[in-house]
């Protein structure tokens, strides 16, 4: 029998979680499955969703890189009206599509500011009498918000809704239990799943030594900063010769583009977005980017050297401790957002070794996803 998976995705800020999401998608249906991606972000164009189709709820976004509020596509704070509008249209498609598999990324450990949509959702699905399976698909590292009382709240939740806790990672990196302490109270829901990687990735067989310093910033929405640095670095490092190519992301606003394009030298290639990312990186000298989840992961595939100037505002920490796990095991480098400047940056550049140090990640966490899903019976308790 097809199983059929409905899968929730609210992305905010940056479009890592989209991507990672559209990549569990994607090999749900190489593995057959029928899915209905429900997503409740901005639209992003190039999203590979590999057949499954694309439920578009009305969008939302974060007002800012702190989350202080969450606006409408229009820019406008989302109100009861809105939040009644969108759960009806959830709880409608979910009616219609009537699943064998739920599957919700982030929650009840993120998205907490959807609760007015997704605890319905959860009643739901578990109220049917044909009551589907019930997974939550999660990163590996949290952001710590120091809060006993979500801990618990979501310990609880897991035990009276949640099936199975899909934790996309390598415990040999990082266990769930170093960012959220609740982990041992469920830990026979928890499956590990390995890494997901967007885009198949080879290390690079050939030599990088002319290759180009090539500076990215994922989705943009916060990285004028590190792009802005890389542009001063580039006259104050020994490369200053070599081609420079900048990656700014889809969504970097509009103003820092324009300076951006002001301030480049004319022969830094200066770019919005590039499908074959992942081949630029088996052949760069050096990556520097922001230390966002599935650019770690491209990086660590292709064995590209890299420096990250993670992402570290207000509470963020999620990129910081990933990167100097490792950085601890020699697999990149990292330049902390606090220590930003153009000659830091250049001096970094300069002191880079070659070849990234091999650590035997599981990065084959897309099919594995797929398969611990459509295996649901196993482990369950």
């Amino acid at each position: 029998m097809t199983a059929r998976v409905f899968f929730y995705v609210q992305h905010l800020l940056g479009i890592g979680h989209l991507r990672r999401a559209a990549a569990i998608a994607r090999a749900l249906r190489e593995a057959g499955a029928v899915v209905d991606f429900v997503s409740g972000g901005m639209p992003v164009e190039g999203i590979d969703l590999g057949g499954a189709a694309l439920i578009q709820l009305p969008a939302a976004t974060a007002a800012d890189s702190g989350f202080s509020a969450i606006f409408d596509a229009d820019g406008r704070p989302i109100d009861d009206g809105w939040k009644a509008l969108r759960r009806d249209r959830l709880l409608a498609h979910f009616a219609a599509a009537r699943p064998d598999i739920l599957l919700v990324e982030m929650y009840p450990f993120g998205r907490r500011q959807f609760r007015f949509e997704l605890l319905p959702l959860l009643d739901a699905a578990a109220q049917r009498r044909d009551r589907p399976l019930i997974a939550c698909s999660v990163r590996d590292i949290l952001v710590d918000k120091g809060r006993p009382d979500r801990v618990a709240e979501a310990v609880d939740l897991v035990k009276r809704r949640i099936d199975l806790v899909l934790v996309h990672g390598d415990p040999r990196l990082v266990t769930f239990d170093r960012t959220f302490a609740g982990a041992p109270a469920i830990a026979h829901r928890l499956r590990y799943t390995g890494y997901v990687v967007e885009q198949a990735v080879a290390a690079a067989a050939t030599d990088r030594g002319q290759g180009e310093i090539l500076v990215s910033a994922g989705g943009g929405a916060v990285g004028a900063p590190l792009l802005a640095a890389a542009l001063a670095a580039r006259p104050l490092s020994q490369y200053r010769d070599r081609s420079w190519r900048l990656i700014t992301g889809r969504n970097l606003p509009t103003d820092d583009a324009t300076i951006l394009r002001q301030a480049a030298a004319p022969d830094v290639i200066l770019e919005t977005f590039r499908p074959d990312f992942t081949r630029l990186l088996q052949s760069c000298l050096l990556s520097v980017s922001q230390g966002g989840y599935n650019t770690v992961m491209e990086l660590i595939a292709a064995r590209c050297p890299a420096i990250i100037v993670p992402f570290a505002e207000g509470a963020e920490s999620e990129q910081s401790l990933r990167a100097d796990l490792l950085a601890e095991r020699g697999v990149l480098s990292v330049l902390a957002p606090a220590a930003l400047t153009a000659q830091n940056l250049a001096a970094a550049i300069d002191r880079h070794h070659g070849p990234a140090a091999g650590f035997a990640l599981d990065l084959d966490g897309a099919r594995r996803s797929a398969g611990i899903l459509l295996r649901g019976e196993e482990g369950l308790s």
